[in-house]
């Protein structure tokens, strides 16, 4: 069997603000869009899957949850169920959850990101950049630039306000 890939996905302002009151201070349909597809891609037969915390798929709209054609995965230590979703107490425990899963991609929220950053498991990652600055309450760790590199920007909108540009990165050797 093949190695599971897993990657974070981020969408960030411009001093890496992801959130605030528990919510995307923002709505970027094309990012949204973008994710979608990215997160869903998978090979005939197979699923991906997305690992969150609680606090983040509760900020999701209830029509939108859970996310379809992905398997849903909670991380809470204090709930046990959730409707839609598998649920584990850890990054860890979540993966042995899905080990069918043909990727996993980690979505939020903020203490998801920094466990996230520092698990060798995690190969890659997909960082929207906006230009533009929210008022946040919740970050995205500064210290990423220490584990991963960035390799190549994969969308760039051109229509957008504000802008916005995707990029890959990898975990640095």
């Amino acid at each position: 069997m093949a190695e599971q890939e897993r990657i974070i996905v981020v969408n960030v302002d411009a001093k890496l603000g992801i959130g605030k009151n528990g919510d995307m201070p923002w709505h970027i349909p094309e990012d949204l869009r973008w994710f979608k597809q990215c997160t869903s891609q998978a090979p005939e037969g197979k699923q991906n899957a997305l690992i969150m915390g609680r606090t983040t798929y509760e900020s999701i709209p209830k029509k939108f949850r859970p996310f379809s054609d992905r398997i849903n995965v909670v991380l809470s230590r204090r709930e046990t169920s959730i409707e839609g979703a598998l649920v584990a107490p850890s990054l860890e425990e979540a993966y042995k959850l899905v080990p069918y899963a043909e990727r996993c991609f980690i979505i939020g929220g903020g203490s998801v990101y920094q466990q996230a950053i520092h698990d060798p498991m995690i190969t890659g990652m997909y960082i929207t950049h906006q230009e533009r600055t929210y008022d946040c309450d919740t970050f995205f760790p500064k210290e990423y630039a220490n584990y991963f590199e960035q390799v190549e920007a994969v969308y760039t909108s051109e229509t957008q306000d504000p802008p916005f540009t995707i990029y890959y990165y990898r975990r640095r050797k």
